[in-house]
């Protein structure tokens, strides 16, 4: 399974995998991927639409085999685009953390790391037909990069804005709004006594089902493979194997 930082932070990288690893079922194997190029950290539209193409080119140019990818940035772009490229299930932690809580409560909160970033993550509930469970989204107000440096510090600004969700909001169930956050998921279920999500842990235990489901993203309409034609300049990035050109390449096919 390849589960793909948003970012280009290799810190980040290491605490997602280590999520990843932490959730995933024996015989699993976890390849954490970062971006070649692209933002350290994801908080506005720009930097999220220039790691959209990022994590595209990241996965398209892996050098291996893989039987599903979870996208790790929670509300960030570019989930629609892998499913067009991949044959493989393509599972996003935004909308994984929210079937979760659904079958958990009546409403669920999101916690998340910037104001700014709310509006993103609830146009990706809105797209999956989710916001209408969400009862709202909160924000610590700390940076992405910021997040693991007071591990103590974000964790409590974590819990405060978690029982607001549930206090205020009428939230039931909180997901954790950002990818890897280590320690974080523990303090606020202790903290409140309500189920707490992590995306990561999410989207890579209902990655694992798909696959023993047999099952995979539908090719029919929206998904359908890109139709061949040149798209110059893609892949950005050249393959380890070194299978790609670095030029113009046809979009049928991964």
């Amino acid at each position: 399974m390849l589960v793909v930082n948003v970012n280009t932070s290799e810190a980040v990288t290491a605490t997602i995998r280590a999520s990843a690893v932490a959730a995933a079922g024996p015989g699993t194997e976890i390849v954490a991927l970062t971006p070649h190029f692209g933002p350290e950290s994801v908080e506005s539209n720009f930097e999220s639409y220039l790691s959209a193409v990022a994590v595209m080119d990241r996965v398209v140019t892996h050098d291996g085999p893989c039987d599903a990818v979870v996208l790790a940035g929670f509300g960030e772009h570019g989930r629609e685009g892998l499913q067009d490229l991949l044959d493989v299930p393509v599972v996003d932690i935004t909308e994984a953390a929210a079937h979760v809580a659904c079958l958990l409560g009546r409403t669920f909160g999101v916690v998340t790391s910037l104001d700014r970033a709310a509006p993103a993550i609830e146009d990706r509930l809105r797209l999956a037909g989710l916001a209408g469970r969400c009862s709202g989204v909160r924000a610590v107000d700390l940076p992405v990069l910021d997040l693991e440096a007071d591990p103590r510090g974000t964790a409590e600004a974590f819990v405060a804005q978690a029982r607001r969700c549930v206090e205020d909001d009428g939230a039931e169930v909180v997901c954790l709004g950002c990818a890897g956050m280590a320690g974080v998921t523990d303090a606020v279920r202790d903290a409140l006594d309500v189920p707490v999500v992590d995306g990561v842990a999410a989207a890579v235990r209902l990655a694992e089902s798909l696959v023993a489901l047999g099952l995979s993203t539908s090719k029919v309409r929206s998904y359908a493979a890109p139709r061949p034609k040149r798209v110059s300049g893609w892949p950005v990035s050249r393959p380890a194997g070194g299978r790609g050109t670095g030029g113009e390449r046809r979009s049928g096919t991964p």
